[in-house]
Formats: structure tokens, sequence, C-alpha cells
């Protein structure tokens, strides 16, 4: 019974707002107009994460945004449909015993294929791509007019775009290697990344896009990018209030700051009709990006809720033990305090060094009346750890249930 309810309002919903034209009018005004409380359950979702607990070929990666490849991104849409998983830093190799056999690698992102929305192995498909010699590499790496030798791409969120031949675009940010004992890596660009539609892994037909989307701002630890989560508040997508815009959110400085810019699917590659939100209103000046919440992760997701109002979803303060949730009354916000959905200590509290981080909603894969969250799960000294825990470097998964 709260499935069917949560179709009906959800149809309900829908159908009171057809003029979703990209045109800037305002979005309808939320049936529920509180930021402060969510009448919710929580539980774990163990099925979903025993998918990923894996013991030969792709064992473990973080990452993990989901796009629904006939671009529909709506609770229980993804029965119907093929799943792209995205994932970043990625390990490839052999448990045997408990013990991680010799002969493994990381390398840098690789994707799944999901088939419906039941998480079964045999629904899922790991794909990373091979050098020359046989090696193992990961299927995007940085080919842009900016890009140089030793980086490589960590992605971003991505989605199909039914208005540009159902291609799908997503975010690649460019990393290099800095040497330092915790957390050596930098950020030095973003990419659009354009995987052709009909395209399979591993997509050597893709386009890259170097965009104005990186932010370096006063020092290593103050810059900004977009790619963190996307929202498509489109008819297509099947959103519940659609004014024809792409959200694209991002992230920057200590404090996790989130921004949020918009664009016209079909424009998504003319970087001048992109918009940047001000904090009053859309502005073409990317710099004047306001920051319209902070203490969220570096990934996360902004996601409609039956009732109009809008949930970003995240790990507090970045790698924070907690799963958070802040509500919104439009997709700019304003975003109300954070909410705890999960407290994920029984992770971590083995190791020290153990780390979660980068919480987010995958919509498609829902059920009606349920937010299926994954979590991240790492750690501080990670070759060390990884051969003692083979099993640790993957996804977790939680349901919230809305009352």
């Amino acid at each position: 019974m709260k499935s069917t309810a949560f179709l009906l309002v959800l149809s309900l919903v829908s159908c009171a707002s057809e003029k979703g034209d990209a045109d800037g009018v305002d979005q309808k005004k939320p049936v529920n107009t509180d930021i402060n409380t969510l009448q919710f359950t929580v539980e774990e979702a163990p099925q979903w994460t025993a998918l990923f607990k894996r013991n030969s070929g792709w064992f473990g990666a973080d990452g993990i945004f989901a796009i629904p490849k006939n671009g529909v991104d709506t609770a229980g849409a993804g029965r119907s449909t093929e799943t792209m998983l995205l994932f970043s830093d990625t390990m490839i190799g052999d448990i045997k015993d408990g013990k991680l056999s010799p002969g493994y690698k990381m390398i840098h992102n690789s994707v799944a294929i999901m088939k419906g929305n039941t998480p079964s192995p045999e629904n899922i498909t790991f794909y990373w791509d091979k050098a020359a010699n046989g090696s193992h590499t990961a299927i995007f790496e940085p080919r842009t007019p900016a890009a140089k030798p030793g980086e490589y791409y960590w992605l971003g969120d991505g989605f199909v775009n039914t208005a540009k031949n159902n291609d799908t675009y997503l975010f690649g940010y460019r990393v290099r290697d800095t040497g330092a004992q915790v957390f050596g890596f930098q950020e030095v660009g973003n990419a659009l990344i354009v995987i052709p539609a009909g395209s399979k892994p591993p997509f050597k037909n893709q386009r890259q896009l170097d965009t104005p989307f990186f932010l370096p701002g006063s020092g290593p630890d103050d810059y900004g990018s977009l790619g963190a989560g996307i929202f498509v508040n489109t008819r297509e997508a099947g959103a519940p209030n659609p004014d024809g815009y792409v959200y694209v959110y991002g992230m920057r400085g200590k404090a996790k700051n989130v921004m949020v810019a918009r664009v016209v699917p079909g424009e998504i590659e003319d970087f001048s009709k992109w918009r940047y939100w001000d904090g009053t209103t859309w502005n073409e000046d990317i710099n004047k990006l306001a920051n319209i919440t902070d203490r969220a992760s570096n990934e996360l997701s902004v996601t409609p809720l039956p009732d109009g109002r809008y949930a970003m979803v995240f790990q507090t303060d970045g790698i924070g033990k907690t799963v958070g949730l802040r509500l919104g009354l439009s997709p700019q916000g304003p975003f109300g305090p954070i909410i705890n959905l999960w407290d994920c200590t029984e992770d971590i509290k083995m190791d020290k060094d153990f780390i979660v981080y980068n919480a987010k909603v995958h919509s498609n894969l829902s059920e009606p009346g349920e937010l299926l969250i994954s979590y991240n799960v790492n750690s501080f000294d990670f070759f060390k750890d990884i051969l003692v825990h083979p099993n640790l470097y993957r996804p977790r998964f939680i349901k919230v249930k809305l009352q």
C-alpha cells in the first residue's frame, strides 16, 4: 500500500506541472514546505552490499554513480532498462581463501552494466580496458588538449542526454599524483566525456572536452569543481516538476561547500549557455557561484521527493561517519539542517584508519517509496590494509523508506 500511495502522489505532482520548458519560470511550490524534518525509517540493504563483494576480476572500487541507459531516473524505472555504473579507482585481481593473490592491480576507473534493478550477480557485468601488452587499464584516460602525461581520470556523475541523440555525458576529473603520504593526489582540471549512443565498453569512440568547470581557488585545499552530482529536471527523465534544465552540483574548499550550475540539455557543449547560481539568480559568470550549503561530500545526489521537496544526500563532512540529508524547496535550495540518516561506525570500527565517504542516492535502482543509498569504505593506509582486508574497498548500501 505504501508503494501504491507513493506512485499516486508522484503521478499527481507530475500531472500538475506540465509546463517545464526551460524558460526560466518559477518552479511549482512544494506540497510540503518543511525543510527541517523528514519522516522515514532506514535499514541495511544487504543484497546490494553483497553484489559488490567479489573475489575475482573486479573486486573493489569507489565512486559508483548510476546512469539509467534509457534516461529515466525515477524510482522503479531501473526494472525495465540497463544501468551503467561508474567507478573511480578500481582493484583488479583475485582473492583466494580470504587473501589477495599476487598480481593484483589498481586502475583509475571502470564501469559495470546492470540489467534491471534486482541485485543478483547474474545481472551485472564489470568492464575495464586492456593495453596492447594485455595489462589492465582504465576505460577513460585524459586526452583533451589540456591533459598532460601522468594525469588520470576520476569520474563524476553523468546522464543520458535525450536531447543529444541519447549520448551519455559524464564528468571526468583530471588528477595527478603529488607524492604526499596521505591524499597524495590533486585535481587539476575538469572534462566532459561523451559516449555515443549504442557504444559498448570500453567505449573506444568516446569524445572528451575540456571544460571551464574547475575553479583553482587560492590554494590546493580551496579548489572547486562541478560534477559531484547531477539532477536531470526534464520530462524525459521523469522529473515530477520539470523545468527543462540539467542541474550540475559541485564541491569546493575544506568546508565541503556545495555549488550548482544548470544548462538546457541540448546546449550542454556550449559553455557560454551555462548559468551559475549566485545565491539570488542564475548568473552567466562562473566566478559568481555561491555556496548553497556546506559539510557535504565530493560526491552527492539531489533527488525530488513525492511531496515536492528535494533531498540532498551526502557523507557529512566529506569523510564523516554519518550519511546526511538536507531538504530543499528547489534544486538550488535553500536547504535546511542536516538530518542524520545512518551511522556507518560498524563499517569502520575494526581499524582506526578505515573511512567512509561519498554517500548518494541511486534513484532508478530504488523502489517506489524508498531511497537506495550507497557509501564507500576505504582506508587511510590503503595498500597495507587491502592485503589484510581484501574485500574492504567497495560500496555499502542502505534503504531509506519514506513515511
